[in-house]
């Protein structure tokens, strides 16, 4: 198994998207996500392709690095898009072969969403590859802060998903470990049929979760020794504020989603 998962993974840099507000980061983000959905031509795709490049480029994270860890996601992309091939019955025959037909809103479809499907995964893994696990959960309990008022847990919340965004790379790395471990010891993961590698999982499986269980353990000492309470009474050591870039990047998104929407239905 190869370790090539970037998501929970950060990239030291200095570039315009690290020294941006995390919660300016979340907040593109849940929006880009909305209006991929609201893309629905060769137009308005293309405004977002364009941003989302814009923004991995801006980031200064290596492509290679980007590109090898959106390997596990190609297969998708493409499963994704060879089903619309065989599913979607509109438009007019482009090709034919045996008893299958391909139709041109097959490929249509499946084009659109396998690119919604692959920027969602760029835009989404800019976020952890560019902000770090402590600015993610300030910024994630900053933003929920009003639901204190109806007592809702915001600060054990926001340190949940820290702490999974950080283990996510933890236990790759732990797996890819255990893996290369057994395959020295006879065990093949990738041959055979599928009931026999099923099996041959389980001794993969089984030091995993007890490396897991144990790393939450020594955290929980860790937490305990330190005096942790929960978020009641802790202060930070950098406190979150919106500066001038993160305005220039709000109102240039706010372009963008205009643009965006004058664009759809062009062809």
């Amino acid at each position: 198994m190869n370790n090539s998962l970037i998501i929970g993974q950060y990239v030291p840099g200095n570039s315009l998207v690290h020294k941006l507000d995390p919660r300016t980061k979340i907040t593109i983000i849940f929006f880009y996500v909305i209006t991929v959905f609201f893309a629905n031509s060769l137009a308005s795709y293309s405004v977002l392709v364009v941003f989302a490049l814009a923004c991995m480029f801006t980031s200064r994270v290596p492509l290679r690095f980007i590109m090898k860890g959106l390997t596990p996601v190609w297969f998708l992309i493409i499963f994704t898009f060879i089903l619309h091939l065989f599913v979607t019955k509109e438009g007019t025959v482009i090709f034919d072969f045996w008893i299958f037909e391909f139709y041109s809103g097959g490929v249509i479809q499946g084009f659109a969403i396998s690119i919604r499907f692959f920027l969602l995964i760029l835009v989404t893994s800019l976020l952890t590859l560019t902000t770090t696990p402590i600015e993610i959960t300030d910024a994630i309990e900053d933003m929920l802060r009003p639901l204190n008022k109806v007592r809702f847990p915001v600060h054990e919340l926001a340190l949940m998903m820290s702490i999974s965004l950080r283990f996510i790379p933890t236990l790759m790395q732990e797996t890819d470990k255990i893996s290369r471990a057994q395959a020295s010891r006879g065990v093949d993961f990738r041959t055979g049929p599928i009931k026999d590698r099923i099996k041959a999982v389980v001794p993969l499986l089984v030091p995993l979760f007890v490396s897991a269980f144990k790393r939450a353990e020594e955290l929980a000492m860790a937490m305990e020794a330190r005096g942790y309470q929960g978020g009641e009474g802790r202060t930070k050591l950098r406190e979150l504020k919106i500066e001038l870039r993160d305005i220039m990047v709000y109102l240039l998104f706010a372009c963008v989603i205009a643009l965006l929407f004058l664009t759809r239905n062009y062809s």
